[in-house]
């Protein structure tokens, strides 16, 4: 089973970049995306139902903000928008389907980057999200959690650790509590997993000043977050980057499990 994540920073816009194009010969059997910036009606035939794929997505009440979306070859038993907090859900932030004994999530929690509220929200966000983590991990099936969580766990996880220790994404309380989701709650970074030290060659998003990319100036902020059951069935994890749909990077996972 091949798992893709991506934050698209734009349906639209990765559309015009080609995303679908590449979707097409990458043989995935589930693609979580984030941040669609987009509504229904702003959707094409090809965004809202890919060739071979059913499409499903959870729109953020706010015009070309947020959202995430789901496609699948196979049909879901149950699609479950949302974490039922209605100031959370507004935002379209997760979307859950579910296959007999297997659950996958397209989730995008929020940056704090654009100001103290902002920040606020995003920890207000994750103290509400904790419990909906410790349910899935206790609930007897196996998830995965795809998507951006705006957070660099380790120092090896981006490139200038030392001066964003006071920066969203890097900050103290943010990565405690990514600890507490790995070692408390039993949940499993897939990518770390496989690829226990390196550096570089993980990250997933690169700001757009300087020439961040061009110098792999990057963060390791997107994650495939398994069960451990299925995160033991991982069998290769790679970063995508031959070309930019967006200011992520395409992070796929092959499972050893059938859809």
């Amino acid at each position: 089973m091949r798992v893709i994540s991506l934050n698209l920073n734009g349906i639209r816009s990765a559309t015009d970049k080609g995303f679908f194009s590449w979707l097409r010969h990458q043989h995935a059997d589930l693609v979580c995306v984030q941040e669609l910036k987009a509504q229904a009606t702003d959707l094409t035939l090809e965004m809202l139902n890919p060739p071979g794929f059913f499409g499903y997505f959870h729109y953020a009440e706010k015009k070309g903000y947020s959202g995430v979306g789901l496609y699948s070859r196979r049909q879901p038993d149950a699609i479950i928008e949302g974490i039922g907090i209605p100031e959370i859900d507004a935002e379209g932030r997760y979307l859950e389907a579910c296959f007999d004994m297997l659950s996958v999530v397209s989730v995008y929690l929020p940056s704090g980057s654009s100001g103290e509220h902002r920040q606020a929200a995003k920890f207000e966000f994750m103290r509400r999200f904790r419990p909906r983590l410790e349910r899935l991990a206790a609930g007897g099936r196996e998830v995965i959690l795809c998507g951006d969580w705006n957070i660099a766990h380790r120092e090896v996880d981006l490139k200038n650790w030392k001066s964003n220790q006071k920066n969203s994404g890097f900050l103290p309380e943010e990565r405690a509590w990514l600890d507490e989701v790995f070692t408390h709650l039993g949940w499993v970074d897939v990518y770390r997993r496989l690829h226990p030290d390196t550096t570089g060659e993980g990250y997933t998003w690169w700001s757009n000043r300087g020439q961040a990319w061009a110098k792999n100036v990057g963060w390791r902020i997107d994650y495939q977050i398994a069960t451990p059951g299925i995160a033991a069935r991982a069998r290769s994890a790679t970063v995508y980057k031959e070309t930019r749909f967006s200011d992520h990077a395409p992070l796929t996972v092959e499972y050893d499990w059938t859809l």
